[in-house]
């Protein structure tokens, strides 16, 4: 099962780095392999393929229009 997880508190920190570039993570994929974090942009970019793996999605962006 695949859900969007959207917590009252962030649960990523500006020391949370995205796995692709290096930039701020905003997102938490789980896999259940593990997990990856990602900026914005690379979510967006891979989410169509992760998506389909995700056991969660934990997406922060929201923060950054605040």
């Amino acid at each position: 099962m695949t859900g969007t997880a959207t917590p009252a508190a962030p649960t990523l920190t500006a020391a949370d780095r995205c796995d692709r570039c290096g930039a701020q993570a905003f997102v938490r994929v789980l896999l259940t392999s593990g997990d990856l974090l990602f900026c914005g942009h690379h979510a967006k970019a891979y989410e169509d393929k992760l998506r389909e793996k995700a056991v969660d999605w934990v997406d922060e962006t929201a923060a950054l229009l605040s």
